[in-house]
Parts: structure tokens; sequence; C-alpha cells
């Protein structure tokens, strides 16, 4: 009787659980995340800093290379939000 119990108890857990999981699934957009605002806005911040630094006496070969790593990621990133709501816009 206990083990029936603990099995039924079980079965409806899982299937909650599988029904939640379609559910949220089915809610999900898709396409670019929607925190393309704070990309852009790093990459603004990212470029800003590079263009200060590059006029100081502190600017060196390892503080441009690290910089172009960080801007250049960022910089597909908005391309293809660019991309992507001209595409929805059509």
């Amino acid at each position: 009787m206990l083990t029936s119990i603990a099995s039924v108890a079980l079965a409806s857990a899982v299937a909650s659980t599988t029904t939640n999981t379609g559910v949220t699934s089915m809610t999900t957009s898709m396409g670019l995340p929607e925190y393309g605002v704070l990309a852009i806005f790093a990459l603004v911040t990212l470029l800003a800093a590079k263009l200060m630094l590059a006029a100081s006496t502190k600017w060196n070969s390892a503080i441009e290379c690290s910089l172009d790593m960080s801007i250049m990621p960022l910089v597909v990133c908005f391309a293809a939000i660019v991309v992507y709501k001209i595409i929805a816009m059509i």
C-alpha cells in the first residue's frame, strides 16, 4: 500500500515537471536575447575607454590587445542585433 502511494506521488511529480518544462519551452522567445542593450552599453563603454586610454601615457600594446579582445565579440553581437532587428521589421 505504501509503495503504491509513493509510486503514484512520484508519477504525479514527474508528470507535473514534464508539463511545466513543456510550457516553459513553448513560451521561450526565439532570436537574440533581450539583454542586447547591455551588450551595446558595454561596447560603447569599452570603445570610450579605448579612445581615452589611447590618448594617455599609459597606453601600450597589452592594453590595446585586451581591449580589442573584448570589443570584437561585442561588435559581432551588435551586428547580429542590427540584422535581427532589420529582419524583424520586414
